[in-house]
């Protein structure tokens, strides 16, 4: 029982690290290209999902995409709302995860 709570802390850790990371590179270089951070199939996925067209192999700067990735996860980036918070980005990179399945599974089906 001990040995799979440790593990899920570990888990947690790491993740915790990256929504840190995100944060504070975003806050720090935001005209970063999204590339440095993100997989190809990430951010393609989620800007697929956010603007239900096509992308360009053009990746989108860190803070479009961190701005994406909270909005995903209830971010509504109205004028006062400052930068994204660590829980938005928590879920939001979930469902961005779960988009990126999704496309590579329909990717693998049509083949």
């Amino acid at each position: 029982m001990i040995e799979r709570i440790e593990a899920a802390i570990a888990l947690y850790m790491i993740i915790a690290w990256r929504i840190l990371f995100l944060t504070t590179l975003g806050k720090e270089c935001p005209e970063l290209p999204c590339s440095v951070v993100f997989d190809d199939e990430e951010w393609k996925a989620a800007c697929v999902v956010a603007r239900r067209k096509i992308v360009q192999n053009q990746p989108p700067t860190l803070n479009e995409m961190i701005r994406v990735i909270a909005g995903f996860g209830g971010f509504i980036g109205r004028k006062g709302d400052g930068f994204p918070g660590p829980k938005t980005l928590w879920i939001g990179l979930q469902r961005v995860h779960d988009f990126a399945l999704a496309i590579q599974c329909q990717k693998e089906m049509s083949v």
